[in-house]
């Protein structure tokens, strides 16, 4: 069997389902391979990066790992921004990606750099096959490490020579991936550090979603009866009505529920990424923390570290909720939860009318009202990513996808094709500005093409707001951060999708409700946003 047979059995093995990419010269045999499975659907895009976001947003809805392919030189180049983004964001990621053949690293040749190299930093393991019989070997370990906690991205280099050379490998056995959980002293020690305090204050992260765990850090929150504020990629975890839900933290400017975290004697910190936010943005009193993930923490002198809780993030909050917490009762002073409801625009009446201003509160109301619960919005990067951070409420964990780590304008368009393949049943919302729309615009054809419904949303100013924002914050004026953009409907239509557009608050309630009775098709709402 050749090379690229035993890869592709060796996907098939892993339980993989979908493959993103684009084939090119170096790929062919294994391109070849892939057709030939009966398992695996090859989805061809249009981009290299469209592909590496689809596997990150799939890999993350999914909990499987996501794969994307692409060729040598400038198909690798184009992968790295995905690929650094899934690493970054913690999704669980393995791209394949064609090399030239080995007689060609040593002298100076046509398209060939050091991929291996190239996406050591940006990649949990990055390789090159350098012996064929390797491969079942390399397969194995790249989607044990792309799962293992945390989640993250691998990058396996193929060498063309070997692809088409026959070898008898098979692929190795598929293992559960080992837990662990804290010894019963670190546990006691735990309930002794919260019974030393008065005012805990609770911050979640995204482990808590990867792990699986909400239903026990909700037991764990309303046994301790403190405070607590999400990170952006953890939002829905607390229902929005939830007494001690103080929404969202890890804003650059105006993080309004700071105040309430430096009011606290000490942080219980469960399953967040400092790829969010760093503690001295949130920690300025250097309060004691007790840390409960699935790794050490990284400690410097704003997380001081009181107890360590690492393992599996669900079975070490079953194994506290065991014991007897103490409640720890308190209310953050000067209405802090209502002045946050204020300033977020949490509690808007939703009422779309011709007399309502059209800004992207009342958008992100309308979606709120309308789509159910399982209903799953992406967000593009830019200055809306923080208005959703701050106002949309997910009626589910896992329902709000936001690109926070590396945090990378396009993700939208490629990753509601993700979320598509690993959600088919739910509708898929991606918000877009006109900057990160056209960034990935061309893998609608990719959507067309297969068949996928969801709705887009182009919030179209003709800038890049936040940064406009910004410059004016700064110099009292911009520059280099506005452009023209083409006619969205129109061009929409030159795919095959339908184009709406609208220009008011009544208009796009109406738009986006015959949208959601769309199951069949793409829609793309052109919203003419107020300058």
């Amino acid at each position: 069997m050749k090379v690229s047979d035993v890869l592709v059995r060796c996907l098939e093995n892993e339980g993989v389902e979908y493959v993103f990419g684009i084939v090119g010269k170096e790929t062919l045999d294994l391109a070849d391979s892939l057709s030939k499975s009966s398992q695996i659907q090859y989805v061809n895009v249009r981009h290299e990066q469209g592909a590496a976001f689809m596997a990150d947003v799939y890999g993350r809805l999914s909990k499987k790992v996501g794969v994307c392919l692409s060729t040598l030189g400038p198909g690798a180049t184009n992968l790295l921004t995905g690929i650094a983004s899934a690493q970054l964001d913690h999704s669980p990621v393995v791209a394949l990606i064609g090399q030239a053949g080995v007689e060609r690293h040593h002298p100076e040749s046509h398209q060939y750099i050091d991929i291996a190299k190239m996406f050591e930093p940006t990649t949990k393991w990055s390789t090159q096959i350098k012996e064929s019989e390797t491969v079942p070997a390399i397969i194995r370990k790249a989607f044990r490490v792309a799962k293992i906690e945390k989640p993250g991205a691998v990058a396996i280099s193929l060498p063309e020579n070997f692809s088409a050379q026959m070898i008898p490998g098979k692929p190795l056995p598929v293992t559960a991936i080992p837990e662990s959980v804290p010894v019963n002293e670190a546990l006691e020690a735990a309930i002794t550090l919260i019974k030393k305090y008065l005012k805990p204050f609770i911050i979640i992260g995204n482990g808590i979603i990867r792990q699986d765990a909400v239903p026990e850090v909700l037991t764990f929150i309303d046994t301790i009866q403190s405070p607590v504020a999400h990170s952006f990629m953890a939002k829905g975890v607390l229902p929005k009505e939830h007494p001690l839900n103080f929404f969202t933290f890890g804003f650059n400017e105006n993080d309004e529920v700071l105040p309430g975290m430096a009011e606290a004697d000490i942080l219980i910190v469960i399953g967040f990424d400092f790829v969010e936010k760093l503690p001295k943005n949130w920690n300025q009193k250097k309060l004691p923390v007790l840390h409960i993930d699935t790794l050490p923490a990284e400690i410097n002198e704003y997380y001081p570290i009181g107890v360590e809780l690492i393992g599996n993030i669900k079975m070490t909050l079953q194994m506290l909720n065991q014991l007897e917490l103490p409640k720890k009762s308190w209310v953050p002073s000067d209405k802090l939860k209502e002045h946050i409801k204020t300033a977020y625009q949490i509690d808007q009446d939703q009422v779309n009318t011709h007399s309502q201003p059209f800004t992207i509160e009342n958008i992100l109301h309308c979606i709120e009202t309308l789509t159910p619960e399982n209903a799953i919005v992406i967000s593009d990067v830019g200055s809306h990513k923080v208005s959703i951070a701050r106002t949309y409420q997910p009626k589910m964990p896992d329902r709000l996808i936001i690109s926070n780590g590396l945090a990378s304008m396009g993700i939208a368009i490629p990753g509601a094709i993700g979320a598509k393949f690993a959600c088919p049943k739910d509708p898929v919302i991606c918000i877009t500005g006109d900057g990160g729309a056209l960034m990935n615009f061309s893998e609608l054809e990719t959507a067309k093409r297969l068949g996928l419904s969801f709705i887009v949303i182009v919030l179209n100013d003709s800038m890049l707001k936040l940064e406009v924002q910004q410059m004016n914050k700064k110099f009292g004026d911009n520059y280099g951060v506005t452009f023209k953009n083409p006619d969205f409907v129109q061009l929409a239509d030159s795919f095959g999708i339908r184009g709406k557009r609208a220009s008011n608050s009544f208009e796009f309630e109406n738009i986006l409700k015959e949208a959601l009775k769309s199951e069949e098709e793409i829609v793309l709402i052109d919203v003419a946003m107020e300058i």
